[in-house]
């Protein structure tokens, strides 16, 4: 009996394959490459194994004919897509992964422009020899369901992978990837259930919506009924969006190229599409967001003001809240200056508070997002809170609990438990957490910054001046005592006075 795959070896292999690229292209732009060959291999394999499962099933005959048939398929693997094909090419190899590329989407409309815009064929950087190396290193994996010690193991594999080129491209992996933790947090504050459409506007490589999928699946829900959508405007950051979500094992997702806040893609009769849940971590601060564009905006997404050229932010908070249904729940990572910043975004700030949508405000620690040691905030917006949540706003102070690292802090599992908990009692916590009238935030010019509703000082202890005199006049006894002494011994020595 042959041994299962590990997800520890299937890691461990797909990360050396990085290594075969190290020094001939950009570190930034290995994750293209290998998760266009894993991608690959692993419909290759899958395909193979249900060939010969429909001849064992059906006999040589018949079953060879179920074998050509696509319908048998979830994805069908053309010829010149084998995996097999593309290994006996010596020469050209660049040129034959691309063919075998456009040959898989052909065949699946669901793969439509995820492989192609990967290009093998620059033989300047991606020699035959380097390619050769890398078609060796993946032919020693076997991708077949049967062969796959876990079922979602190929999914969490490509996320360590996802995790793994983002420390490698440093600032350049914020782009595509959230730390795992703050998702976490974000999901469990929000509270996906089976059967909700759940979406994320800037939905990077897709963690958000499969963390999404995770938490209803650990509490007994069905995942698969769970509608997922998304928007990416970054064509690479895209695709491995899209093959994420299939290596999940999640076919029935609608996640669209495009510039959200220009053009949002996810309408319905000229209307933007509503969900349950809405979920995003948007580019922080974003400049040339597309304000020209919001001044004629059609959607009537901007309703408390548009915000200023230069910062994006409030843009995105209003796209996901004009998103929500009208008993949606939306978290949204932001930096802290979307808190307090005066302007525009205060008029905006303002609107949003007096509709009575905001449920929360959280503090995260600063170091704990790629490219930016800023500390950011998650904000909980409510289009329905419970009667006894609203007219307020609960803030919680959440910025001290974290794990330090080398490059990068993180969140560790009691900091998000905390953080949960609080938010699910809705009460306040010495220290840590504050329920806020929206009175008193008007009060404060509508200044939402953690410091001013959550007091963190530590209470000066009174000092006992009776105490302090006491201890110094038994020191300077203690000190005339030694004093004393030591003159003895300089005596005897016949040192000193007589």
């Amino acid at each position: 009996m042959t041994t299962q795959l590990t997800r520890q070896e299937l890691e461990s292999h797909l990360w050396k394959s990085a290594d075969i690229l190290r020094g001939s292209i950009d570190s930034s732009d290995y994750k293209n490459y290998i998760f266009g060959l894993l991608f690959i291999k692993r419909l290759s394999d899958v395909f193979e194994e249900r060939r010969q499962e429909l001849v064992t099933e059906h006999g040589e005959e018949i079953g060879q004919l179920l074998a050509d048939d696509p319908e048998q398929y979830q994805f069908y693997v053309p010829p010149t897509a084998r995996w097999e094909v593309i290994r006996q090419h010596s020469e050209d190899i660049g040129t034959s992964i691309n063919v075998a590329f456009e040959a898989l989407e052909n065949e699946n409309q669901t793969l439509e422009d995820v492989l192609t815009p990967i290009d093998f064929n620059r033989k300047d950087v991606l020699t035959d020899s380097v390619l050769q190396r890398l078609l060796q290193h993946f032919s020693q994996l076997n991708l077949a369901n049967s062969n796959l010690s876990e079922p979602d193991m190929l999914g969490r594999s490509y996320e360590y992978l996802i995790k793994m080129f983002a420390d490698d491209a440093g600032k350049k992996g914020g782009e595509f990837y959230t730390p795992s933790k703050v998702v976490e947090l974000i999901v469990k504050l929000i509270k996906p259930e089976e059967g909700m459409r759940v979406y994320d506007p800037t939905c990077g490589s897709g963690g958000m919506l499969i963390q999404s999928v995770d938490y209803v699946k650990a509490r007994g829900g069905n995942p698969q009924a769970l509608s997922l959508f998304g928007q990416e405007k970054n064509l690479g950051t895209w695709a491995i969006a899209k093959m994420n979500l299939l290596l999940h094992g999640l076919p029935d997702h609608k996640v669209v190229k495009g510039d959200t806040i220009r053009e949002p893609k996810l309408v319905e009769d000229g209307e933007l599409m509503l969900f349950d849940r809405v979920i995003a971590n948007p580019p922080f601060s974003l400049k040339e967001w597309g304000r020209e564009e919001a001044e004629g905006d059609v959607y009537g997404r901007f309703q408390y003001g548009i915000p200023p050229k230069n910062a994006g932010d409030y843009a995105f908070i209003q796209h996901m809240v004009s998103s929500l249904k009208a008993d949606g729940v939306c978290g949204v990572v932001m930096p802290h200056g979307v808190l307090f910043r005066g302007g525009a975004e205060g008029k905006i700030r303002q609107g949003l508070l007096e509709s009575d949508m905001l449920e929360a405000v959280v503090g995260l620690p600063s170091g704990l997002f790629y490219g930016t040691g800023i500390p950011a905030c998650v904000l909980i917006f409510n289009r329905n809170k419970p009667a006894e949540r609203k007219g307020n706003v609960l803030f919680i102070a959440g910025e001290e609990d974290f794990q330090e690292g080398k490059n990068q802090n993180t969140l560790r599992e009691s900091d998000v438990e905390k953080i949960v908990k609080a938010f699910d009692a809705y009460e306040d916590v010495e220290k840590y957490a504050k329920v806020v009238s929206l009175e008193d935030i008007k009060a404060n010019d509508f200044n939402l910054n953690i410091t001013r509703y959550v007091d963190k000082t530590e209470e000066e202890e009174m000092i006992d001046l009776n105490a302090v005199l006491a201890d110094l006049r038994q020191l300077e006894e203690e000190q005339a005592e030694k004093k004393a002494t030591l003159n003895g011994f300089l005596r005897e020595l016949g040192i000193g006075e007589k």
